[in-house]
């Protein structure tokens, strides 16, 4: 996989994280990106942002 079809992949799973992505950058989704990609890098961007919520809250509230 290229450097820029990850970025793209990256780029629609984050929109899609805020829930801002219009449809004609769906439809442009759709044509691009397998569901493979889609599938392992929404897992990918679960873990990270859950990591960083354990994180804050660890450094937030004292131990």
């Amino acid at each position: 996989m290229s450097a820029a079809r990850l970025m793209g992949t990256v780029k629609a799973i984050a929109w899609s994280f805020l829930g801002l992505r219009g449809r004609q950058g769906l439809e442009h989704d759709v044509q691009q990106l397998k569901p493979l990609q889609v599938l392992a890098a929404g897992l990918v961007g679960v873990f990270v942002l859950v990591g960083a919520l354990v994180a804050l809250v660890h450094w937030i509230v004292p131990g």
